[in-house]
């Protein structure tokens, strides 16, 4: 007996050296593992820095985070609190001598303090709903935040009073407005955000802006404390002139409101200089364009000799902030599939400061990611690469990056992740140069073909870059070569390049796909013959397109798609904003131009095997657009399924079971032509 309990120890520890020697492919349940950085604040003294640490709940089958501290150096890495529940919105007060941030309770979300010196915390507010934009005054004594103030809907008819006891059904649910609904919380509460102001001793806030207009976004204070700069639309035809936005400013003693800017467009996100003279902002003129560049531009306080410095720079600018100095402002863009940091100069002069901001879009390879900069100018910033997702990165003395996190070494390390490499091949349209990039399966044989799977990303108008993906990954662990394209369409590529989809999508995005493709046969990486495509969203679109257009393609996936344009645009949460911007005019005045740029106008051509799926809350791509596909499929006898996913609004892989059971869906589908 002694012998073969000797014997069994022999063996579970050989397994276990194997184990830790030989590498799995990354795992499905993996991802309830994974960890990612977002927020990152760093002390105006450049020493410490607070952020929030998320994870998933394997349990509550959602993502959750609290706030952490750490020194610039990755030294003394801890929690800021000792609380479990979510925490957000960390901000250092000006001296560095406290955090205020935000944090759920029983009965909502509210406004805590966390002191430096004794690591104390109090709760300071007791509010209606949750508050954001949690921003300092100057003078550390105040906190403006913003906050939605619920209204009364129209009454259309009144009922009389049910018997006591009885069990009638809820009352009718009435709106008059244009968006009443929104992916991701469903129907949208009457009501309005503003702006407040609650002393940061704790007490009561008081509301500084009024009327049926929304304010949100960013707020910045005057040097003086005596102003709060802000956006908002408060035109009297606000709904309807839904892409406009400008600079205002409300004095927080008399509430009075100035109008800053006046341009039709979205101007936004003021931020004041240090000395109080010039406030930036962003934004740009409307030309009811698909992709316009957001611009940089400076004004005087009092709204007056507006400038924009950013005109010569094709790409968009975002997450501005002033330098300590006043001489130029910290900025975020992305540039060819990759997310940066830059600094440009009050005159316009930039320079690239970080690359590979990110990271905290887990699923899929989108652009993401957050920074600050402290008063001597040390930067930290979410960094990501196809390794990992976000962790803390720091400039300092214009010396890095240092990686100062590694949240996920306890499960990364022990896994071989499918190597991410950039492509770039010309268009056979126009001779465009294209950018794409693929994903080998781990441990990748070059002697050997494998089956392509291809990836189109949503949007349209949005980019992937070689960032942490969990769903790409997992497609390669399954063996495939993965290729995700940034076709025509794509950010992060100039305005123009942006712009080719005007009136004309899908288009030649079409083929900037399929070129792509050709380009991985020819290079040997793929095998024809073992061809396969899905997409989510406009990735969904372009892949039913495909099919529609080529029988080349053994199985397709096509996920939360568009598939008519004249019942998506009037049925959508976002109907109100496709018109002149996609396609001139509304459907029933260009029924035809809808109608061609329909994937469903090409499905009596479809052969392919497909799997459409959707989720069944989806407010933006609505399930009755997946509905026509299997429908149309099902009559023509193509071979289909129809998976429906409860309670997922659009962005199906919100909760992590169900990103998982979303690729296992698709490999189950794709094994069975194999």
């Amino acid at each position: 007996m002694v012998r073969f309990f000797s014997l069994l120890v022999s063996l579970f520890s050989l397994q276990f050296a194997l184990a830790q020697t030989q590498k799995l492919p990354f795992q499905p349940m993996d991802v309830f593992a994974l960890e990612w950085a977002t927020d990152p604040q760093i002390s105006p003294d450049g020493t410490q820095i607070v952020y929030k640490r998320n994870g998933f709940d394997i349990m509550k089958d959602n993502a959750n985070g609290n706030l952490w501290i750490v020194n610039t150096d990755g030294t003394s890495h801890r929690k800021l609190t000792s609380r479990e529940v979510s925490e957000s919105q960390a901000s250092w007060s000006p001296t560095g001598d406290r955090i205020v941030f935000s944090s759920t309770t029983d009965e909502g979300s509210e406004i805590y303090m966390y002191w430096t010196a004794t690591g104390q915390i109090a709760k300071i507010s007791q509010l209606e709903k949750s508050p954001s934009s949690l921003t300092w005054s100057p003078d550390g004594k105040w906190i403006a935040f913003t906050m939605f103030i619920a209204e009364k809907p129209p009454v259309v008819a009144k009922l009389p009073e049910k018997p006591k006891g009885a069990k009638w059904a809820e009352s009718a649910r009435i709106t008059d407005r244009l968006k009443h609904e929104a992916d991701g919380s469903g129907y949208m509460e009457p009501g309005f955000t503003h702006v407040f102001i609650i002393p940061a001793e704790g007490g009561t806030a008081r509301q500084l802006t009024s009327d049926n207009y929304s304010h949100r976004g960013n707020l910045s204070f005057s040097p003086d404390g005596k102003e709060i700069y802000f956006s908002s639309n408060r035109f009297e035809d606000w709904e309807y002139r839904f892409r406009n936005s400008e600079v205002y400013k409300v004095h927080v003693d008399t509430k009075q409101i100035t109008a800053l800017t006046s341009q039709d467009g979205p101007d936004h996100s003021p931020q004041v200089s240090p000395d109080g003279k010039t406030v930036a902002y962003l934004g740009f003129e409307d030309r009811v364009q698909d992709h316009q560049n957001t611009l940089l531009h400076l004004m005087n306080s009092d709204g007056s000799n507006k400038r924009t410095i950013s005109s010569s720079f094709d790409n968009s600018i975002s997450d501005i902030i002033w330098d300590s100095s006043g001489k130029g402002l910290y900025f975020m863009y992305d540039e060819k599939g990759n997310s940066k940091i830059g600094y440009i100069t009050t005159s316009g002069k930039i320079t690239k400061l970080a690359d590979h901001v990110g990271g905290t879009t887990i699923g899929r390879p989108y652009a993401s990611g957050s920074y600050s900069v402290s008063q001597n100018g040390t930067l930290v910033y979410t960094q990501t690469r196809p390794e990992y997702p976000a962790d803390l990165a720091v400039i300092q003395n214009k010396k890095g990056p240092l990686l100062i996190t590694n949240l996920n070494a306890d499960v990364l390390a022990f896994r071989e992740l499918g190597r991410t490499e950039e492509v770039w091949y010309k268009s056979t349209f126009d001779g465009r140069d294209i950018q794409g990039w693929i994903v080998k399966p781990p441990f990748y044989d070059a002697s050997k073909k494998y089956p392509l799977l291809v990836e189109n990303h949503g949007g349209p108008i949005l980019n992937y870059g070689d960032r942490f993906t969990a769903e790409i990954q997992l497609f390669a662990a399954a063996g495939y070569v993965v290729f995700y394209p940034n076709p025509r369409g794509s950010t992060s590529y100039g305005e123009e390049f942006g712009n080719l989809l005007k009136n004309n999508y899908p288009g030649q995005d079409y083929n900037d796909v399929m070129d792509g493709v050709d380009y991985l046969v020819e290079k040997g990486i793929v095998d024809n013959d073992k061809l396969y495509v899905t997409g989510g969203s406009a990735g969904g679109i372009m892949t039913t397109w495909m099919i529609g257009k080529n029988h080349r393609f053994k199985a397709a996936a096509v996920i939360k798609p568009v598939v008519n344009w004249i019942s998506k645009t009037l049925v959508a949460d976002n109907y109100y904003g496709y018109a002149e911007k996609r396609y001139e005019g509304q459907p029933w005045e260009n029924f035809e131009t809808y109608w061609k740029f329909s994937p469903i106008s090409l499905v009596g051509n479809i052969e392919t095997p497909t799997m459409v799926m959707v989720g069944m809350n989806d407010l933006r791509t609505p399930p009755s657009e997946a509905k026509q596909l299997y429908h149309a499929l099902k009559l023509r006898k193509v071979e289909t399924v129809l998976v429906e996913i409860p309670e997922a609004y659009h962005n199906i892989a919100q909760r992590p079971s169900n990103l998982i059971s979303k690729v296992a869906h698709i490999f189950a589908w794709f094994e069975k032509y194999k």
